[in-house]
């Protein structure tokens, strides 16, 4: 069997997974367990607004937008969706090396919120990165479409760190700077954002050579620029 004719089924078990990790974790939201313990007891809408608040969950709806398009027509294109399938792979990629290194080791999970917490930080981020590797769609990235690709994350974290203080609330314990201090936070900040470019750089080199070897039928002749 060719290659090509998984990329269909593995692009949609990749959005099934998305989707039934999504709403595991909005249902334990909505039922009044969270990832992320904070002693507070806010409000259903509250809970809500904040499950929308996170990195992982926006960077996971990123993937099901991209993989649904994929499991619909693999052969996809169009200069937005070029930077909404970066910008997810990136995020999603992010999102795992984050959790595996800050989040991780604060977390006592089990039952549901252990499950959820696997899919989103852990399989999803597996299955999409491997699902782009293994099947892309090549030569859709540019070293243009990178800068578009950060534009979500540095609203993302402008609007988190604006609305922190105000909300008495942050989506993750190590941008809190009335805690850490601004000074740890933004070194933080930094450091992920080093991350985000530097993997969505790379993302872009392999997608330029992998093209050149790829028997993918969608795979097209756009140059890396």
């Amino acid at each position: 069997m060719q290659i090509s004719r998984i990329a269909r089924p593995w692009h949609i078990v990749t959005f099934v997974v998305v989707l039934a990790a999504l709403t595991l974790q909005l249902w334990l939201v909505i039922d009044g367990r969270a990832i992320l313990v904070d002693g507070s007891a806010p409000g259903v809408m509250e809970r809500v607004r904040r499950f929308f608040s996170y990195f992982t969950i926006q960077s996971n709806l990123l993937v099901a937008a991209t993989t649904f398009t994929l499991a619909r027509d693999p052969a996809h294109d169009g200069r937005l969706w070029r930077v909404a399938r970066l910008a997810s792979v990136v995020g999603i990629a992010v999102t795992g090396v984050v959790h595996w290194f800050l989040l991780r080791p604060l977390l006592d999970l089990s039952g549901g919120p252990l499950l959820a917490d696997k899919l989103l930080h852990v399989a999803v981020p597996l299955l999409t990165v491997v699902g782009w590797l293994v099947f892309g769609p090549r030569g859709r990235a540019t070293r243009a479409d990178v800068w578009w690709a950060l534009v979500w994350p540095v609203l993302w974290l402008l609007a988190t760190l604006t609305l922190g203080p105000l909300a008495g609330w942050y989506p993750y314990p190590f941008l809190d700077a009335a805690v850490l201090g601004l000074g740890t936070v933004l070194l933080t900040c930094l450091g992920v954002a080093v991350l985000f470019v530097g993997l969505s750089l790379l993302a872009v080199t392999l997608d330029h050579r992998l093209r050149r070897t790829s028997s993918h039928p969608a795979a097209d002749d756009t140059m890396v620029r």
